[in-house]
């Protein structure tokens, strides 16, 4: 070796870099964990609101044959606003 002061320099180089690489990789681990985490919850929170979306549809069909003046007060109080133009 030329240098033994040029070897230290690049030993604490690599060192550097495999403690980076491993960081890195434990950085990657977590985050993908947590993103499955929450694609579960994301998809519970899908399916639980369009099973909401499916009792609305129905209520205001049967609403629709029955005309009852507190249903359509109730259907009415839970329809998203209009955007104004």
């Amino acid at each position: 070796m030329k240098s033994d002061t040029t070897t230290t320099i690049l030993n604490f180089i690599l060192a550097m870099l495999v403690i980076l690489g491993v960081v890195f990789a434990l950085l990657s681990m977590t985050r993908t964990r947590e993103f499955r985490m929450l694609s579960a919850n994301a998809t519970l929170a899908n399916s639980a609101l369009l099973r909401a979306q499916g009792l609305a549809n129905d209520t205001a069909a049967f609403n629709a044959a029955a005309k009852s003046p507190e249903l359509t007060r109730i259907l009415q109080s839970i329809q998203p606003p209009t955007a104004a133009k």
